[in-house]
């Protein structure tokens, strides 16, 4: 039986080189001698610049999932909501002495919860894709928008539904959805692109409707509810995220909120950092933003 032997990749390269050579000149030419033990250690050098580099990419990866939690609330004395100017189609938007009021500041009274504050993470390495959509609707009603903020995955559908008896004209801004939505109608929007910081939604035939939308690829992003705690379950563990934190009346540049949180590395651009360990539910407890962040 013919025995084949496998050279190291110094040795090959050595007899090709005899190879190519043999007749170039007078004389007999003689092959060196390999350096087996040589090629050994730089091939031993190599595997473990190599499994090395692989732990480095599953540490900086991480492995497994976790939530992040909190609460915000709101530190200051709250005011009457301010009165919203309704001059348009009053026998409906009006009806029977109802008065619309400006929505961008709804604090729990009960608790000083501060609704409406979105969270997203801003970049992730890894993305827990066997997620179940949740049903989103925005619904148009008494002239208003009852969702004054709502959140959504890019490619979820929505449906945009008008339960008042006249039309609406629904404007998502930065998006090609700018649609009529006739009285008692509905229509599906599903988002095509992310948003940096929630878009404004305005019905133009109403100048006074008004509501927000953030669109995330990844879905990591949540709005506080009327106690305003949060909750962004299935984060990826093992990796510093950098998460967004805004308010449509925040005094920080494009509705930025900023806290003095220096555990959590937070900047005056609504930014923080957290770091999850598999299986982690992290709360990061009562967030409390100033009355001079938020004018009220």
């Amino acid at each position: 039986m013919n025995r084949v032997v496998v050279y190291p990749l110094s040795v090959s390269w050595v007899v090709i080189g005899v190879f190519a050579c043999v007749g170039c000149g007078s004389g007999r030419v003689t092959a060196p001698s390999a350096d087996v033990e040589s090629a050994r250690q730089i091939r031993a050098t190599l595997v473990s610049v190599s499994k090395t580099g692989q732990s480095a990419v599953a540490s900086a990866t991480g492995t497994g999932w976790a939530t992040l939690k909190g609460r915000f609330t709101f530190a200051g004395t709250v005011g009457d909501p301010k009165p919203l100017v309704v001059d348009k189609d009053t026998e409906v938007c009006s009806m029977g002495g109802m008065k619309l009021v400006d929505h961008s500041l709804l604090i729990d009274p009960s608790n000083k919860g501060l609704a409406s504050v979105v969270v997203f993470a801003r970049k992730t390495g890894r993305v827990k894709t066997a997620v179940t959509e949740t049903l989103l609707l925005l619904d148009q009603k008494n002239c208003e928008f009852l969702s004054p903020v709502f959140a959504g995955r890019v490619g979820q559908p929505i449906t945009v539904k008008n339960s008042d008896p006249i039309g609406h004209n629904t404007n998502i801004s930065g998006s090609s959805f700018n649609q009529l939505i006739p009285s008692g109608a509905e229509t599906v929007y599903k988002p095509d692109a992310e948003t940096g910081m929630p878009t404004m939604v305005t019905c133009n035939i109403h100048p006074w409707m008004k509501s927000y939308a953030v669109f995330r690829k990844d879905g990591y992003v949540a709005v506080s509810g009327k106690d305003g705690s949060f909750m962004i379950p299935d984060l990826p563990a093992g990796e510093t995220i950098e998460f967004q934190v805004w308010h449509e009346r925040s005094s920080g540049p494009n509705g930025a909120v900023g806290l003095e949180q220096p555990g959590l590395k937070w900047t005056p651009k609504g930014r923080f950092q957290v770091t999850l360990n598999p299986d982690e539910v992290k709360d990061l407890g009562t967030l409390e933003i100033p009355a001079s962040s938020i004018g009220s």
